[in-house]
């Protein structure tokens, strides 16, 4: 009996929590959803060539290369991670299809952006884009764009005030 409470309550949960649409076949959280994210920690990179991509991330962008369990490689940024992949030969759990160039990411530096396209130049790394104005989670943004040894799509911004100032 007791069982079949725990069950009853269980599958009132999923039915109040979720509302599943058989159209769409997807699953939508409603407002009182009980999970809130706060950050990023760390995202994946499958990369050809690990040595490759931290030359590139340590010397173009100021990264910091760590090493952790397994002689695995991250690189390392403020309170953040990309934890490298090598391509073919990802470690478990991993992304479905692990594809090398397939990132578009946009990092946020405080440095003026006319400093970081002089030492894009100076590293012989071409701008594709910029300065433009885009829209950041937390307001507007000014970014330069280039691309990573893989072809991702790197983006680096300014935002254009203070967060404090347009909050």
């Amino acid at each position: 009996m007791a069982l079949r409470s725990a069950a009853s309550k269980l599958s009132y949960f999923y039915r109040s929590t979720l509302k599943v649409s058989p159209l769409q076949q997807c699953v939508r959280f409603k407002s009182t959803c009980p999970v809130k994210v706060s950050h990023v920690d760390h995202l994946v990179l499958t990369v050809k060539s690990i040595p490759e991509t931290i030359k590139f991330y340590t010397s173009v962008l100021g990264m910091e290369e760590v090493t952790f369990k397994g002689n695995r490689k991250a690189l390392s940024f403020g309170q953040q991670k990309f934890n490298l992949h090598q391509l073919g030969q990802e470690f478990e759990p991993k992304a479905k299809q692990p594809t090398a160039g397939s990132a578009d990411l946009c990092l946020i530096t405080t440095t003026p952006l006319t400093a970081v396209a002089a030492h894009l130049k100076m590293c012989g790394v071409e701008i594709e884009e910029g300065p433009v104005q885009r829209s950041g989670a937390v307001g507007a943004i000014t970014s330069l764009y280039f691309r990573d040894p893989d072809k991702n799509l790197i983006e680096v911004s300014n935002y254009n005030q203070s967060i404090k100032e347009s909050s």
